[in-house]
């Protein structure tokens, strides 16, 4: 009798060790190219995987082909030269270019992705290669020079991004915030009347100026002024001196700033 139970206990285990062994199989196999996590792994795939945002221009946008292009667009193209390897760009959103890039959709992230403390808990920045400046932007007639003329106005902003957490943490009790899930539909908000105001980067200000009658909107005031890093999984200790590497040199070589020159006809800007 114990021996029949102690066949039974060993016969359960092993099955339950085969269909583990199974499932780990079938899980290896599905698992996506863009879980390379060395520098000789990417190499030797070929072909780099970058998230970016296509929404936020002039860092992403779509061109006339329905091709990902913009500055962070150009950023990656150059990356992906500097390691002798393909790119694909890979559009994300706000809210979802980080879980792309913690669950192996892509490499990394070129996503105009703001260095904050709460996100270096969950991912790892390189040096900046971009900076922004977060602001509120509105009508003209309206009386917003600080938080707190916010205090029964609604406010769009994009879910999830910089703007959102610069905004929620000014935005005093009273306000409604409204969160969109990109900048496009935030801009479309405001343009349409749903909102009186909106958290945005002034790159995206100023595309909003442009489709609106002269003189219609104007930046409020300054909500963050923000630093963007590209992004990639904790523990990446040589990717990360490399992209580093990556950004120092071309910054002191001027290629960056004609990248920044050629898609915000301004210069690059000091960054710590």
């Amino acid at each position: 009798m114990i021996k029949h139970l102690q066949r039974r206990a060993f016969t359960g285990a092993a099955l339950a060790s085969v269909v583990a062994l199974g499932l780990a199989a079938t899980l290896s196999a599905w698992a996506p190219d863009a879980s390379a996590q060395t520098v000789a792994e990417l190499k030797k795939k070929g072909e780099l995987t970058i998230g970016m945002l296509v929404d936020f221009p002039p860092y992403g946008t779509m061109n006339s082909s329905n091709q990902p292009d913009g500055y962070d667009a150009d950023v990656a193209r150059l990356l992906a030269k500097d390691l002798g390897v393909k790119v694909k760009l890979v559009p994300v959103t706000g809210p979802n270019r980080i879980p792309f890039l913690l669950t192996n959709k892509v490499d990394l992230l070129v996503a105009s992705l703001a260095v904050t403390p709460e996100r270096a808990k969950q991912v790892q920045f390189s040096k900046p290669y971009a900076a922004a400046s977060i602001v509120l932007f509105g009508s003209k007639k309206a009386e917003l020079k600080a938080p707190a003329d916010l205090k029964g106005k609604r406010v769009g902003v994009a879910r999830a991004s910089t703007q959102d957490v610069a905004l929620t943490a000014v935005a005093p009790e009273g306000a409604e915030i409204r969160r969109f899930d990109d900048d496009a539909s935030a801009m479309q908000a405001l343009l349409s009347g749903q909102v009186d105001a909106i958290g945005c980067s002034t790159t995206v200000a100023a595309q909003v100026a442009k489709r609106a009658p002269a003189n219609t909107f104007e930046n409020k005031f300054l909500l963050r002024q923000q630093v963007m890093g590209v992004a990639m999984r904790p523990g990446q200790a040589e990717l990360l001196k490399t992209i580093n590497d990556f950004v120092t040199r071309n910054t002191a070589n001027g290629e960056l700033n004609k990248l920044y020159q050629k898609w915000l006809e301004t210069d690059l800007p000091q960054m710590q």
